[in-house]
């Protein structure tokens, strides 16, 4: 298994699709997933949504950027921020909740606008378990992959609308085939993005693409609490340990050991926060053998200690 895929399988990706929209120019509507899109099920800690367009094209303004989107192009948002989806620029934004025609088995469908340019788009989201994990915050807050061209365009649009149609009629299994859809998507938009970087780009992403250091980013975080050596890493990804160690610097802009810790510490923030485990359950859960030795780590980190960033927050 890829590097890639390890991670993916360890944040536990859950996809869906909530919205089969009919637009006619001009029109402008305001969107972000939220429960109310979904009120069939719960929403997930993180959530990216995205916007397949079918036929048509359509503006997508967001994250201080304008983007044009056309038929086989599917836009992301990766931390779910608010945008706008236009036929044009400088429209104001109606309200959809008025239009919408049915709810088909937990698909919206929306027809509005002003009788002109036909667009069609599918909306959806990617979930994961986690709060915060080091591959979403790698990824702009937009961006757009083209489909068009790739061996996969004419499946992904036509499984979009015979899914759609499926949802439609009230066939069972219909909801499960956009969800695995809507992951198989993001994958290849994680692909496609990570194989855009330039030779010389650093970061997590840079670092992921790396076929040794990937690995290495993927064992760290599929067994989190492991006494992880930079010895026992370099020997799992066949490296020297001068050599592993150089490489992850070089690409991750840290040091293995670092890195791991700062993730650790970034998961004990968030278990601190939403649970209500005590600091000792925490500690043993992320690899500490001491209460004490966690705090001292989680201070220096986040500059309080856990009780107190617990009651503080």
């Amino acid at each position: 298994m890829d590097a890639l895929s390890d991670v993916l399988r360890v944040i536990r990706l859950a996809g869906g699709v909530f919205l089969d929209a009919a637009f006619t120019a001009p029109w402008c509507v305001v969107s972000r997933v939220g429960p109310e899109d979904c009120p069939a099920r719960r929403l997930p800690p993180s959530v990216v949504a995205f916007h397949y367009v079918i036929d048509g094209r359509m503006l997508v303004q967001g994250d201080g950027t304008s983007l044009q989107v056309r038929a086989g192009q599917m836009v992301l948002l990766p931390r779910n921020d608010p945008h706008l989806l236009a036929s044009d620029a400088g429209l104001q934004p109606t309200d959809p909740e008025p239009l919408v025609q049915q709810v088909d088995g937990g698909l919206i469908r929306l027809a509005c606008g002003g009788g002109g340019a036909a667009t069609r788009l599918v909306c959806g989201f990617v979930g994961a378990d986690v709060r915060r994990h080091p591959l979403l915050e790698a990824l702009p807050g937009v961006f757009v992959l083209d489909l068009n061209g790739k061996p996969c365009a004419e499946f992904v649009g036509a499984s979009f609308r015979y899914a759609a149609q499926e949802v439609a009629s009230g066939r069972p299994g219909s909801e499960t085939v956009l969800a695995k859809l809507s992951e198989l998507l993001f994958v290849e938009a994680v692909r496609s993005y990570a194989e855009s970087l330039p030779p010389r780009q650093q970061g997590w992403l840079a670092g992921l693409r790396d076929a040794a250091v990937g690995r290495a980013l993927a064992l760290m975080h599929g067994d989190v609490a492991r006494p992880w050596t930079t010895e026992e890493l370099a020997a799992a990804v066949a490296l020297s340990r001068s050599a592993f160690a150089e490489r992850f610097t070089q690409l991750v802009g840290q040091p293995p050991i670092s890195y791991l810790t700062d993730w650790r510490m970034q998961l004990a923030a968030a278990r601190l926060r939403e649970t209500p485990r005590s600091i000792a359950q925490v500690a043993g859960d992320l690899g500490y053998e001491s209460e004490a030795s966690f705090t001292r780590a989680f201070k220096r980190t986040h500059g309080l200690a856990p009780g107190r960033f617990r009651s503080g927050r």
